[in-house]
């Protein structure tokens, strides 16, 4: 069985490669550290060989680590929204302070869809949740104090890393059980939460409790699976091209071997970060969304 973690990439399609790579380096400061054309290889393993030769660009906080966000060119679905469909809902970042990033953020490109509070089932966590300019949805979190429950990065930076990637789907119970059975994580508690921009999508009443649970991977990441309403859809995609906002997440795994039936198509070897040379493949998950792993 194959392992999953730490979170290596989160891929977001865009019409504007330039202005994601500006919006992120001046309002989160992230710095650009590749960019280039999608070499075919790449293409092959997401089984969309339209997208050789689009751009991306690949981007860290402060320029630091090893884990990525990467800006991939893709014409996308004008009918997708924020918290409405099925699949890969947000990116949640490590910040430094969750009430000065609003502040950064009050007149940017980013639309704040929930202003910074506390977390409903912990006072020791603050987030808030913004929009970007390609319709993907970010968390900016902060800990006013480490939780043995949970094994959260150090923020080295102002805005840092994702450590948190939210998966929405018809039941956190079933979403959970799915990557237990494919990677033998270890289960998590489903609980009752408020989450409020779901509640918003769907005009549900704010304090609205939407079940919930916070499975842990290697590396200081988890995956929080989200139980959606019943007006929740299918993510729109437009043929050959990337699934709207947050297209992917990449993993690390210790073997592709246990997976390889899964695979869209065979596993290739890529020189690029965040491959480095090792070999990837890309299925698809319960919620249809897109698991890219690559081996440690």
């Amino acid at each position: 069985m194959a392992t999953l973690g730490p979170i290596s990439c989160v891929t977001i399609a865009t019409s504007d490669l330039q202005r994601m790579i500006d919006t992120y380096a001046l309002y989160l400061g992230y710095e650009l550290m590749d960019s280039g054309k999608v070499p075919s290889e790449m293409a092959a393993i997401w089984d969309r060989p339209s997208l050789a030769g689009r751009r991306f660009a690949l981007m860290l906080p402060g320029g630091d680590g090893r884990t990525y966000i990467r800006f991939v060119e893709s014409r996308t679905a004008a009918d997708y929204l924020p918290f409405k469909h099925f699949g890969w809902n947000a990116a949640e970042l490590m910040v430094q302070d969750t009430d000065a990033a609003a502040e950064k953020l009050a007149d940017s490109p980013f639309k704040i869809i929930g202003p910074p509070a506390d977390l409903s089932f912990s006072d020791k966590i603050r987030a808030m949740q913004v929009v970007g300019p390609a319709g993907e949805s970010l968390y900016l979190t902060s800990f006013k104090e480490r939780l043995p429950e949970f094994d959260t990065p150090e923020a080295r930076h102002f805005i840092d890393r994702v450590f948190i990637v939210i998966l929405g789907g018809e039941s956190a119970a079933g979403l959970n059980s799915a990557y237990t059975e494919l990677f033998g994580l270890p289960s998590a508690s489903v609980i009752p939460g408020v989450i409020s921009v779901i509640s918003q999508a769907h005009g549900l009443p704010a304090e609205t409790q939407h079940e919930l649970a916070a499975i842990t991977l290697e590396g200081q990441s988890f995956i929080e699976v989200d139980t959606m309403p019943a007006t929740s859809l299918p993510r729109p995609e437009l043929a050959g091209e990337l699934p709207a906002a947050i297209s992917m997440v990449t993993f690390g795994t210790d073997s592709l071997e246990p997976l390889l039936d899964r695979l869209r198509t065979s596993p290739r070897s890529i020189a690029l970060p965040p491959y480095y040379g090792r070999r990837a493949g890309l299925l698809e998950g319960s919620a249809g969304e897109w698991i890219e792993l690559v081996e440690n």
